[in-house]
């Protein structure tokens, strides 16, 4: 089996059956019977249309959640149409791996025909033609796509708890499940390849791989083939059957050109009632934003194309996020400023210390940790880096430093243990990350890397920052000027639409979306606004800098 990942196509069917499904048991969680019914509508799967006559494949059926209204729909369907449910044996395909979710799935659909009234033996054949035991990501279809309709909830599995040899299978079929993918993106690229033209996705999932670096090739693959019909963020919303920390979104997806795409943010009272009044407004096809208590809704006029990341929030606030993105250079390609993230040792038991007698003293770096950032001014906890590294950029002789030779061998057990030292056993003493020459001694604004609202920090070049910290360095900016811009709800805003969300709305405030808030050029702001934002930073008022930050970007006021 060593060579699957490269003969994939010369391997046997039977011998895929044959590959454990330990690993697999996890990651369902059952949709509301209305967030079914929400989706089912959004891809246009309805009882007006000849059912019959559509193919429709759920990837991973569960127990029926949506099987139970899919067939309750096809039924309807037929009797409109003037068909037998046996019309519809291939209308339908459902997949799942576990046998109990198999019968299950298989009794529900059985049960839901025969109380419609068709004939027990119809609706038997039915359920059994229907339901498959099956890995969907292993299902390759021959011949051209020919899905109309795929629908489902798909697993949360991330890759590297799956068996070796089904998780190398599945990276060969499925090219955009790069790096530490979760499971559910091969199930999109899966289903997305099946589509024919015109064919749609309706998926409610976990919406990291819009915001994240292994959604990268995902992303890439939509906006290359398909387009963005809808999407409603659900973070907050009971849409399951259990209560978990999924963080979903119901999105659409289809094989054909980018049009305008639907985008809806709710709160935690969206329900039902809500979900009815949201499809009403996008079957009228109306353009004129909707604002709900439980929900906001926007048309616009295009999508994120290539592999970038996709924002979130509400339409009103894309709106503005994007105007800005266009009208001004964002971070990450500003030249002069840097971002960038502190060391990280592999090992801060022995590479953090409090004690300034512990090595010499010029092995002896004072760091900057999150503690320190509390307040919003620097507050030094007295915390040293012990620092392996010369000026050069090379590991030191210990020969030369008895005492912090003498205390790495103290600690060699715990040092020579990580995976770090074990790839490089002559440099068992390193830290993961090379201490960089004189970013000590630079000014720098520090972020926390989980907060709820928008930190920079001010230090003024005494401290190395530790990893959990991320910096920003610039040779053309008054770092206070800034830092008041990054104290305002706008910075904010940027971080909040391309971050992954954590619990409790924690942002993360790391380099990847830092680069993403847009930049004035330093010329660009007139003396009475630089002072402004100063003194906004100086005082910690995030308010007093969102108003001076809306003066600086030419804005009157800032969406919710």
């Amino acid at each position: 089996m060593k060579t699957l990942a490269l003969d994939i196509d010369l391997v046997p069917r039977a011998a895929l059956a044959d590959i454990p499904d330990e690993a697999v048991e996890h990651g369902e969680v059952f949709t509301r019977k209305w967030v079914v019914e929400m989706i089912l509508d959004l891809v246009g799967y309805r009882p007006d249309q000849d059912l019959a006559l559509l193919r429709l494949v759920e990837p991973a059926c569960g127990s029926g959640a949506f099987l139970g209204v899919i067939a309750q729909r096809v039924s309807t369907s037929c009797r409109k149409h003037g068909r037998d449910i046996t019309a519809a044996l291939d209308a339908v395909r459902a997949f799942d791996l576990l046998p109990r979710n198999v019968a299950a799935s298989r009794a529900l659909v059985e049960h839901v025909l025969t109380a419609e009234g068709w004939a027990i033996d119809d609706a038997f054949r039915v359920a059994q033609t229907w339901v498959r035991r099956a890995d969907y990501l292993l299902e390759r279809p021959a011949g051209a796509p020919g899905v109309d309709v795929v629908v489902g909830n798909p697993p949360y599995i991330r890759l590297e708890d799956l068996p070796e040899e089904r998780m190398s299978l599945y990276r060969a079929l499925w090219p955009t499940m790069v790096g530490r993918a979760d499971i559910y993106v091969g199930f999109f690229e899966a289903a997305l390849r099946s589509l024919r033209a015109g064919g749609r996705l309706g998926f409610i999932c976990a919406d990291r791989w819009m915001r994240n670096q292994y959604g990268r090739e995902l992303r890439k693959l939509v906006g290359d083939e398909f387009a963005l019909d809808a999407c409603i963020a659900m973070h907050d919303v009971d849409a399951f059957e259990e209560q978990v920390a999924a963080y979903p979104a119901v999105t659409v997806l289809r094989r054909g050109v980018q049009e305008s795409a639907v985008v809806a943010d709710t709160t935690s009272r969206f329900g039902e009632t809500p979900a009815q009044d949201l499809l009403s407004w996008i079957t009228r096809g109306e353009d004129r934003p909707l604002r709900r208590e439980t929900f906001e809704a926007a048309r616009m006029p295009h999508w994120f194309s290539g592999d970038d990341l996709w924002p979130t929030g509400s339409p009103a606030r894309l709106a503005v996020l994007e105007d800005l993105a266009e009208r001004f250079t964002v971070m990450g390609q500003t030249p002069g400023v840097r971002v960038g993230i502190g060391v990280a040792t592999g090992a801060d038991k022995v590479f953090i210390t409090r004690d300034p007698d512990l090595v010499e003293a010029d092995r002896l770096l004072r760091m900057s940790m999150v503690r320190d950032t509390t307040s919003g001014r620097l507050e030094w906890s007295g915390h040293y880096l012990v620092n392996p590294w010369d000026d050069n950029g090379q590991l030191v002789d210990l020969e030369r430093y008895p005492k912090l030779r003498a205390y790495f061998t103290r600690n060699a057990a715990m040092l020579r243990g990580r995976y770090v030292a074990r790839k490089n056993p002559g440099k068992w003493y390193k830290t993961i990350d090379k201490v960089e020459t004189g970013l000590r001694q630079q000014p720098k604004l520090l972020f926390p890397d989980m907060k709820l609202s928008s930190h920079p920090v001010l230090d003024e070049g005494d401290f190395y920052p530790h990893h959990n910290l991320y910096f920003i360095t610039s040779d053309v900016w008054d770092l206070e000027v800034l830092g008041g811009l990054l104290l305002s709800k706008v910075a904010e805003a940027f971080v909040d639409a391309y971050a992954v969300k954590m619990r409790g709305k924690t942002l993360r405030f790391q380099a990847q979306y830092l680069r993403r808030i847009p930049l004035p050029a330093p010329a660009a702001i007139t003396p009475p606004q630089r002072e402004r934002l100063i003194t906004a930073f100086r005082n910690r008022d995030a308010e007093a800098a969102t108003s001076a930050a809306l003066d600086v970007y030419g804005l009157t006021e800032w969406p919710d």
